[in-house]
């Protein structure tokens, strides 16, 4: 069993929240903090609609080997400029690419946005370089191994997934070999997580026998969800986001395919996916503290499976640990409080 069933469990990585002040903001930026020294990584875009930067820095055939954080966050294309205090953070630590002298480096810091312009009711309310700053402080600040904060925080403060208030999720799982392999998610899609014949969160059906809501119940969250819907306006955006993460060696190449394959993960959790209007985006990053078996060459494969399995118990994850919201940007209840869970 992994210690907190969160990103935190491969050894070296660090996770940190902040949120937008205000009472009308609903947006914050999470941080994934690489060990000192950096991780490989990798990403894979698969949205139609991706807000990113630095993520041409991944590609395999590219100069960066190693990263130093991951940044995901709110305020769509305005809240990239929170990677910006992340950087700021890193260049004062000495943390980055060498580019000749002391002290002298440029550190990469690969980010990727949700939409959620005005959930608060003030449209202007998004992340900026002080969130990031606040972010990467909060996790250099976290223990090694540190529980992670769940639902409503950092990048999922105004994630909404199909008219349901969304959040963050993590999970892991350690492998025969020995290898961790976890993931965060901020889960803020145009697609639902619900099945809409049963009321079972999608990502239950790859988690064993399922407990399905009493009809009734399922009949009236239907009918709570569709008059919130019309009271919220047009249907919500955008992008369900994830780090996968493992503690084994990978070359950047094979990062890559597990970037890939994650969005598995986010498939079987979230219909439909991949849309145009969706930036679904996965980073991949791997500490390599674990060697994978040299005389297999098939030994990622378990890698591979495993991303997608933890990115879609996270989404689920994500989801029940969100608590509904009743303000100026709209109503969006909480899987929970529709389907009476405790």
């Amino acid at each position: 069993m992994t210690k907190n069933d969160a990103l935190t469990d491969v050894t070296g990585l660090r996770v940190g929240h902040a949120r937008v002040p205000g009472d009308r903001a609903l947006s914050g930026t999470t941080v994934v903090l690489a060990p000192e020294g950096g991780a490989i990584a990798a990403v894979d875009v698969r949205g139609g609609g991706p807000g990113t930067r630095e993520t041409d820095a991944l590609d395999p055939r590219n100069l960066v080997q190693r990263i130093e954080a991951v940044v995901l966050t709110g305020g769509s294309a305005y809240g990239l400029d929170s990677a910006a205090g992340v950087m700021a953070w890193l260049e004062e630590q000495g943390r980055g690419v060498p580019v000749g002298g002391p002290g002298r480096v440029v550190p990469v810091v690969p980010a990727a946005c949700v939409f959620d312009l005005g959930r608060g009711g003030d449209w202007t309310a998004r992340p900026d370089a002080c969130t990031g700053r606040a972010a990467v402080e909060e996790a250099a600040a976290a223990g090694l191994g540190a529980p992670v904060g769940a639902g409503d925080v950092g990048a999922g403060t105004g994630a909404v997934v199909g008219g349901l208030k969304g959040g963050v999720g993590t999970a892991s799982k350690v492998l025969e070999s020995g290898v961790t392999v976890a993931a965060l998610v901020v889960a803020n899609a145009a697609g639902s997580a619900v099945d809409p014949l049963t009321g079972v969160l999608y990502g239950k059906y790859f988690e064993g026998p399922v407990q399905y809501p009493a009809t009734e119940v399922h009949a009236a969250a239907l009918q709570r969800l569709e008059e919130t819907r019309r009271a919220s306006g047009p249907p919500p955006l955008n992008t369900t986001l994830a780090v996968v993460a493992t503690d084994a060696g990978l070359t950047r190449a094979q990062a890559q395919k597990l970037a890939g394959t994650a969005h598995d993960g986010i498939a079987r959790a979230v219909r439909p996916v991949h849309l145009l209007n969706d930036g679904d985006t996965v980073f991949a990053l791997a500490t390599g503290g674990v060697p994978l078996d040299a005389a297999n060459p098939l030994a990622l494969n378990e890698v591979l499976a495993a991303g997608a399995d933890v990115v879609t118990r996270a989404i689920v994850k994500a989801v029940l640990a969100a608590g509904g919201v009743d303000g100026a940007g709209g109503v969006f209840p909480s899987y929970r409080e529709l389907y009476d869970i405790d």
